[in-house]
């Protein structure tokens, strides 16, 4: 039997990993109506947790802490090949996302918690109902999912399903570490981004509970959604992607800022300018990921960049997009002399026929600047 979480991967492999967790009592298609979305700019892994959903059920036993689930989580990150990702999860979901930004936080990029807490109202309740399900299983207990997950009249018929068909001792088991948690002496010292989001009419986990933890994690957000109870991604999904996608895609805005000191504003607002619907996506890639993931990281320094996308221009013949970078380069701090030697370099390991072109379109560059303001 597997010892990994089941889990269910959307999206580009490429994208930034963001990690989906579920609440007590259901499995990932508590986010089948947000995760699509969100893998349009994510490697989107929501996982099940143990004895729900297709999580073997033997991955946790009596007395279970949330420490215990977290661990199973970056077992599954790990055996995907994901070091560092961002993660967003529902109620027992959650408390494992504030158990990894809290023990882990090297792991953690940034962190939303959804109708969730950093205690669940002591250990008795859970306790005894974890004693119940051990005796008589989780059919009772489902007949009331609904007055506990949703605001009236509203339902999600596979979520029911998957609460009655979970198994007990499993179930049990996360009851224990519900039980157990308690992380409010702790949560202080979170230094991800951290957006708090609260059902309005939530009875398990109140949006004094986020409250709670806006007030005492640095710098967190909270959003408070009407109309929506426990589940608030099956409920209102709509809102809670609206509040995730502006979270978690900050890397477009810190992109933009890095493209238009890099490129120049009038560059970036032509390509601004021409963009469609059809090639909205495409800027949005562009301003997230190359420029928002890549040329943000602080490995290299920004003149090194510009070294290294020149010679991979030339390589590759796209003079017109070298016309644009010899301008970046200057701006990044490069001479013209560095620029030429660049290319010089180029001539050994392109070609010289490359290397000629690449000459030719920098000295043009050149004399512009050396007119005056390039006209971009």
């Amino acid at each position: 039997m597997t010892n990994l979480l089941n889990h269910l991967s959307e999206g580009p492999a490429s994208a930034p990993p963001l990690l989906l967790g579920p609440s007590l009592g259901t499995s990932y298609a508590l986010w089948d109506a947000v995760a699509p979305e969100l893998s349009t700019a994510h490697r989107v892994i929501r996982w099940d947790l143990p004895g729900h959903g297709g999580s073997p059920a033997d991955l946790i036993g009596p007395g279970a802490t949330v420490a215990d689930l977290a661990e199973l989580v970056l077992a599954l990150a790990d055996s995907l090949g994901v070091e560092r990702f961002a993660y967003a999860g529902v109620s027992l979901g959650g408390a494992v996302g504030l158990h990894l930004a809290v023990h882990r936080p090297e792991r953690v990029s940034s962190l939303a918690v959804v109708c969730s807490s950093a205690h669940f109202n002591g250990a008795k309740p859970w306790q005894e109902r974890a004693a119940r399900v051990r005796e008589e299983g989780l059919a009772r207990l489902a007949e009331s999912a609904d007055a506990r997950w949703f605001t009236p009249g509203f339902t999600v018929p596979r979520l029911v399903r998957d609460h009655r068909d979970a198994d007990p001792d499993a179930y049990a088991a996360c009851c224990d570490a519900l039980a157990a948690f308690d992380l409010r002496a702790r949560v202080g010292e979170i230094a991800a981004p951290t957006l708090l989001i609260a059902g309005r009419e939530d009875p398990a986990t109140p949006p004094a509970h986020l409250r709670e933890l806006a007030d005492a994690v640095p710098g967190a957000t909270l959003t408070e959604i009407p109309g929506a109870s426990h589940l608030a991604p099956a409920e209102r999904p709509e809102a809670v992607l609206t509040a995730l996608r502006a979270h978690f895609d900050g890397g477009a805005r810190r992109g933009m800022a890095v493209r238009r000191a890099v490129l120049g504003d009038a560059h970036v607002d032509r390509a601004q300018g021409r963009q469609t619907p059809f090639t909205a996506r495409f800027q949005d890639f562009i301003s997230r990921y190359a420029w928002g993931e890549i040329w943000t990281d602080e490995t290299l320094s920004r003149r090194e960049r510009s070294m290294i996308t020149l010679t991979a221009l030339v390589a590759h013949g796209h003079y017109e997009e070298l016309a644009m970078h010899v301008r970046a380069a200057r701006r990044n701090g490069l001479t013209a002399d560095e620029i030429g030697a660049v290319l010089l370099q180029t001539a050994v390991y392109c070609g010289v026929p490359a290397a000629n072109s690449a000459f030719a379109t920098a000295q043009r560059v050149l004399a512009e600047e050396a007119d005056g303001p390039a006209a971009e």
